[in-house]
């Protein structure tokens, strides 16, 4: 395989979530996987609804999930492209003005289907004359523009879907140009993956139906298509669809609720496909395994309790140099070592440096025991065996034994082994916690 040149294209309009990052994942992944190129492009045509604050959002979470791209590119800047790719449509006769209103299209297509037949535009801006566009435009209309479809069935092979076909003479002439003269992101996306020099177009397959359109745009602007994957769109735990939902799984949010970087990536890489979810020390453990064959035709379910069970998993294997810049007054290896099998998310690990670190008011049941007990610690250094050490002095079994010196030494009832606890705790802190005192 040639290295492949593959884009991300958002649009600065909101923030990305889980339905955007899949493609962005796949994306990276695959080129990753072979060498190839990530282009981050910002389809930011839309003026009344692209935000610089969006853009800035955007780059901050790929940039978190550990997804870099070797180039940046925005559709603001590449107008002058798009003009010159309009009039060498227009000059071969595959664009063509058109004057209807939206109230009068909208007529149009709910006559069409009252009559049982499918809303496809009649090409009348085709039959008008010069004499006609220039009364029209003498009344104010501005033209809109239409590609001229060829009435023929395009077929490709996807890498997700297998042979696709699609019968063009059944589809409308999309629009490529509105009326005041912006460019819609089926015209813009072609002319820049013509550009680019895009190989590959990784996306969701509710732009299948784009696909055929788009590639007889390559071919009118002198191009070979690019190799197209479309991946299946995600739905929640019952199936139903994400997209009204997609505020509260936007990437940031997720973030904030303390959901790891790899755990994002793990679960939407892994979603839908042969591969079993589990999670992952690193973002080459998933390069690695990236193959569209083994992506299924079926929605991938996301779930948010998958997410978070995930999210402990992700934790429980993760090294200790992974986190070490995000825990508070770095607490060490054997900390980490100790507490990661109990933890949901990195925040929670706070709460177990102040069990080591105290003070703590212990929690005491059985006082007498407890007071015996502290009689009993050994002296230090203390190590993993120390706590086999004590506890088989204490002439107790079982949870007898065992749960009154946790609450003692932890206030809590239940957390990681206290074989490796207690060496963190200390000899001093665990006697007074055990004799009732605040440590």
């Amino acid at each position: 395989m040639i290295a492949p040149i593959v884009r991300f294209a958002p649009s600065p309009t909101g923030l990305l979530h889980v339905g955007n990052i899949r493609a962005a994942l796949f994306n990276w992944l695959f080129t990753k996987r072979h060498g190839g190129t990530f282009i981050l492009r910002l389809d930011d045509t839309d003026r009344s609804r692209s935000k610089s604050e969006f853009e800035v959002a955007i780059e901050r979470d790929l940039l978190w999930l550990g997804l870099d791209w070797a180039r940046k590119e925005r559709q603001s800047d590449r107008i002058g492209h798009y003009d010159a790719a309009r009039e060498a449509l227009i000059a071969t006769g595959r664009l063509y003005p058109c004057y209807e209103t939206p109230q009068e299209l909208d007529f149009r297509r709910k006559r069409l289907l009252a009559q049982g037949r499918p809303p496809v535009y009649d090409r009348a801006a085709l039959k008008l004359s010069d004499a006609d566009r220039t009364r029209l435009e003498s009344e104010g209309r501005r033209p809109y523009w239409r590609f001229k479809l060829a009435s023929e069935e395009v077929r490709w092979d996807d890498l997700v879907r297998g042979p696709q076909h699609i019968d063009e003479a059944s589809q409308s002439d999309p629009v490529l140009v509105r009326d005041d003269g912006t460019y819609l992101y089926s015209f813009t996306s072609v002319v820049d993956d013509i550009a680019f020099g895009i190989t590959h177009v990784i996306r969701g397959e509710d732009h299948v139906t784009n696909s055929g359109a788009q590639i007889q745009m390559f071919q009118a602007l002198g191009a070979n298509a690019p190799v197209f994957a479309h991946l299946p769109l995600l739905v929640d735990a019952t199936g139903g669809g994400l997209s009204k939902r997609a505020g509260s799984l936007a990437v940031a949010d997720l973030r904030e609720r303390g959901i790891e970087a790899l755990t994002v990536c793990a679960l939407l890489a892994r979603l839908g496909t042969a591969d079993p979810v589990e999670p992952v020390a690193a973002l080459d453990t998933l390069v690695e395994t990236i193959d569209f064959a083994r992506v299924g035709r079926a929605a991938a379910r996301f779930s948010e309790e998958e997410l978070a069970q995930l999210n402990a998993r992700t934790l429980h294997i993760l090294p200790y140099e992974a986190v070490r810049a995000r825990l508070a007054q770095d607490p060490g290896e054997a900390f980490w070592l100790a507490v990661r099998g109990n933890l949901v998310t990195l925040a929670d690990a706070a709460g177990w440096a102040d069990v080591v670190r105290g003070p703590i008011e212990p929690a005491i049941e059985d006082a007498t025991f407890l007071t015996d007990a502290a009689t009993k610690l050994p002296p230090e250094p203390w190590d993993d065996t120390t706590w086999k050490a004590f506890t088989s002095t204490l002439g107790r079994k079982g949870r007898a034994l065992f749960h009154p010196l946790r609450l003692a030494l932890t206030a809590r009832e239940t957390g990681p082994e206290m074989a490796k606890l207690l060496p963190l705790i200390g000899r001093a802190k665990a006697e007074a916690r055990l004799r009732g005192q605040r440590a």
